[in-house]
């Protein structure tokens, strides 16, 4: 769960050239998401022709901000490529970071920076872009808001929800929003399934009589009761034993439950909401999730999306949890570019955490401003290379089978390469198959990616 921000004013600057014909239909657009020092929402769909970007009155798109020249750049997008034309501008044209000098053609950039003001270049994303809702303790965008619309409809006709998303994504903020519109008199139990100790898990989900085993010096109600009449958020739930997923899919199908060491049933009535960042389908392949119980839980699914995956949410973010830490800290543009470029693996959780030690870095060397040298260089990047080699933890062809500790090794081994895998197709997915933004963004170099590429056997120009 994210924690507590503070309140951010919605800005909204309009745009001359926006249509609002056929709303839902994906079209190319420059959505502007910063400028005059604070987070603003410019939806400008480009209707094939090149559009003037600038503070002038004749500008296709107007931008109100002092760094801005009157006609600072063009841009443009062909149905394929984007082009990028920098007009002479006081403040400069940056591309992903770049300044640019003159006119480039046939680019996937992710962010443009103009002087002080920062536009992402969105080819893919149908409906209008509204502000942010922003509120204490959470900042929904367009789309968070449309998988928020989705909870909402589905609670009242599913007694379970499936939520899958990265770690850090938000899959507690979401069962929160299932809890506020499905039972908002009951209680709300959130439970991690990966840090319930086996040797207790059946007590602490079902409830204990009272000298059941030893210390349960008193009985225990367990988190099945504990939620009755509310929500119960069981995260990581793949991480259950499976003789304790048999276990729960008895409660689910008679709705009660027996405690360790109890004879009678105890009743519940709750709506279940489930978790995890792995994909349930897969762990039934593997043996590791009964298949009575997917077809129990695992539909409906809601994917929650990651956070490069929503970059127009990263200003109002950025701002709330500056805002938490000092009320007085402002943002240079540079910060909002380098934090749209990133593809943060750890989500808000991590975006969270560097920018409070960046802001901290700021209010320690006496500035109100944090600058992109108070945030760290590996901040929001990709962390460790590639495990070893699959021949290190292989047997030789003479040996036995492998050994628990070598089974282990494979299997951390085949996590790893997954997981990698997953990471760098997504970057490449984000950047249209350009593979050199793609290893700026991994923050590795290269020739290191393609070495990745042809390991992993995949092909960038897959996703171009």
């Amino acid at each position: 769960m994210m924690p507590a921000m503070s309140k951010v004013q919605a800005s909204t600057i309009p745009s001359r050239a926006r249509r609002d014909d056929d709303p839902e239909t994906p079209f190319p657009r420059l959505l502007t998401v910063w400028a005059d020092g604070r987070p603003v929402c410019v939806d400008h769909r480009l209707d094939g022709s090149e559009c003037v970007v600038g503070r002038g009155d004749d500008a296709g798109l107007v931008i109100n901000d002092s760094s801005v020249s009157r006609a600072h750049a063009r841009i443009g997008f062909d149905g394929a490529r984007w082009s990028v034309e920098d007009l002479g501008s006081r403040n400069g044209t940056y591309i992903d970071g770049r300044r640019l000098h003159g006119r480039m053609l046939g680019v996937n950039p992710r962010a443009i920076r103009l002087g002080d003001a920062v536009l992402l270049p969105l080819a893919d994303l149908g409906g209008a872009i509204t502000p942010p809702e922003v509120h204490d303790s959470r900042v929904l965008g367009v789309r968070l808001r449309r998988v928020w619309a989705r909870i909402a409809s589905l609670a009242g006709i599913s007694p379970s929800l499936y939520f899958r998303g990265e770690s850090g994504s938000g899959k507690e903020l979401a069962a929160r929003e299932l809890h506020r519109g499905a039972r908002p008199r009951g209680p709300f139990v959130a439970v991690n399934c990966a840090a319930i100790p086996e040797s207790l898990a059946e007590a602490l989900l079902f409830g204990a009589r009272r000298g059941a085993f030893s210390g349960a010096v008193e009985a225990s109600e367990g988190y099945l009761r504990a939620a009755d009449g509310g929500v119960l958020f069981l995260d990581e739930i793949g991480e259950l034993s499976l003789t304790l997923q048999s276990k729960l899919l008895r409660a689910l199908e008679t709705r009660s439950v027996v405690p360790v060491g109890d004879t009678r049933t105890y009743p519940v009535d709750l709506q279940l909401c489930v978790a995890t960042h792995h994909d349930l389908r897969e762990l039934v392949r593997a043996g590791r999730f009964r298949e009575d119980l997917y077809y129990r839980l695992g539909r409906p699914m809601i994917e929650l999306p990651p956070l490069r995956q929503r970059r127009e949410d990263l200003p109002w973010l950025i701002v709330s949890v500056l805002a938490g830490l000092d009320r007085g800290l402002a943002c240079d543009a540079t910060v909002i570019e380098a934090c749209t470029l990133r593809p943060w693996p750890g989500n808000v959780r991590e975006l969270v955490t560097e920018l409070r030690v960046a802001g901290q870095n700021a209010r320690e060397a006496g500035r109100s401003s944090v600058t992109l040298t108070d945030l760290a260089a590996d901040a929001g990047m990709a962390l460790a290379p590639l495990p070893p080699a699959t021949a290190s933890v292989l047997p030789t062809p003479m040996s036995a089978a492998p050994s628990p500790g070598q089974r282990r090794q494979l299997a951390a081994h085949d996590a790893g390469l997954a997981a990698r895998r997953a990471e760098i197709e997504a970057v490449l997915r984000s950047a249209g198959g350009n593979v050199s933004l793609t290893a700026r963004q991994l923050g590795v170099h290269r020739t290191q990616l393609r070495r990745w590429l042809t390991h992993l056997e995949i092909d960038p120009a897959q996703y171009a």
